[in-house]
């Protein structure tokens, strides 16, 4: 299955270009503030979007999925869409599990305390997973900041050891970080658009599922 990968678009959707596949998955940060207007404006353009399968995660950027109760999220989601958060969907075969939850950053949206407090999310995750989307990156890959420090999450890594089935592992959040690495079985992709200075600069990365 042709696979587009994207992050933190920051309501800058409307100025991407996107290469044609089968699924377009989002891993978050869809919006500057996360304000109400700014996630419906992202949902409806990602709604149109010519991909069989939408999935998108929020980011620490968008408060909209944090503040708002379970009704009003649910109501504001396109029908053709699909959000995680802490949950999963199969789609032809395919078993992917989404995620916002990052390691505390600031005072940004589903920030967590690194330890016990985060990695009881990451224990939701099943065990057969073979795509996971998570907002932040695993501890030591594609997660280096420009000050030279890696800010991903030890527990996530930890949990992704324990994934034998994981083929795919999409993540944004360092923006500085962009790009593929593989390690093992898994190919794992910081997407993010934006580059530190918030500009678009970088592409939609495509991969076979």
């Amino acid at each position: 299955m042709k696979t587009v990968l994207i992050s933190d678009t920051h309501s800058q959707h409307q100025k991407l270009e996107l290469p044609k596949g089968d699924m377009l998955i989002h891993a978050g940060d869809v919006s500057k503030r996360g304000t109400v207007a700014e996630v419906h404006n992202f949902l409806e353009w990602f709604a149109r979007q010519d991909f069989k399968y939408k999935i998108f995660v929020a980011g620490n950027h968008d408060f909209f999925f944090e503040n708002a109760s379970s009704e009003e999220i649910e109501k504001a989601i396109p029908e053709n869409v699909i959000y995680l958060n802490d949950s999963g969907v199969e789609i032809e075969g395919i078993k992917i599990w989404g995620s916002p939850i990052q390691p505390w950053f600031f005072d940004w949206a589903f920030n967590r305390q690194r330890g016990e407090a985060i990695a009881k999310h990451w224990a939701l995750i099943p065990n057969d997973t073979d795509v996971l989307i998570t907002h932040g990156p695993p501890f030591g890959i594609l997660d280096k900041t420009a000050r030279n420090i890696n800010a991903g999450c030890e527990e996530l890594m930890l949990k992704i050891d324990q994934l034998p089935n994981l083929k795919l592992h999409v993540f944004g959040h360092i923006h500085e970080a962009y790009g593929i690495q593989q390690k093992n079985n898994t190919q794992f992709v910081n997407a993010s658009v934006l580059n530190l200075g918030y500009q678009l600069v970088n592409e939609a990365v495509v991969v076979e599922v």
